[in-house]
């Protein structure tokens, strides 16, 4: 069972409304208004939420996303979780803007705070929840697309995935990634 959710940004001010931070986001969601202990360290910020019956850990990187692999080292041997039980959630602008996309593993596919979670745990066997921000404007760099800011006319897409990815979250905490990943192949988001 996942007992860790771990969204992945980009610290700073500078970064904070970009697309590559719609991570943080779902993880500043979840936490409002529900924290127990919050703490900060050198590789993250966390607190815990309760599910059910349950004290989940809610943590984001404090380095930039292709450092993100430390943060989630840091979490696994302090909490004694396993990558099976670290939910990651990350952007990928090879999705449409909204899409949330379920996987219990995989390559990093491009995304560089994936790239360091897999190089720092040795493994690609932990679940992801990939969010839409795309797609890739033609003749546009990655990196500036990914460090750009929504337009306004995406904000209400963007407001509704972070809601949509948080009510996921929680759903696979309680019910299981496989229960929540059929009910996405029924039900497409």
């Amino acid at each position: 069972m996942i007992s860790l959710l771990l969204g992945l940004g980009n610290v700073g001010a500078k970064y904070h409304r970009t697309r590559h931070n719609v991570g943080f986001h779902v993880i500043a969601h979840l936490v409002s208004g529900n924290i127990i202990k919050p703490e900060n360290c050198n590789a993250y910020d966390k607190a815990e939420i309760v599910v059910g019956d349950k004290n989940i850990i809610i943590a984001g990187p404090t380095q930039f996303m292709n450092n993100s692999g430390y943060a989630a080292t840091a979490l696994l041997h302090r909490y004694s979780v396993t990558p099976s039980e670290m939910l990651v959630i990350v952007d990928d602008f090879n999705l449409p803007l909204g899409t949330i996309r379920l996987r219990k593993s995989g390559s990093a596919g491009g995304h560089n705070g994936l790239k360091s979670i897999i190089e720092q745990l040795e493994t690609d066997k932990f679940p992801r929840m990939r969010l839409g921000i795309g797609p890739l404007p033609d003749n546009s760099s990655v990196v500036d697309f990914v460090l750009g800011e929504f337009k306004n006319d995406e904000q209400i897409k963007v407001k509704k995935m972070i809601c949509t990815a948080s009510e996921t979250a929680l759903a696979i905490v309680s019910d299981g990634i496989d229960e929540v990943i059929k009910k996405y192949k029924n039900n497409p988001a």
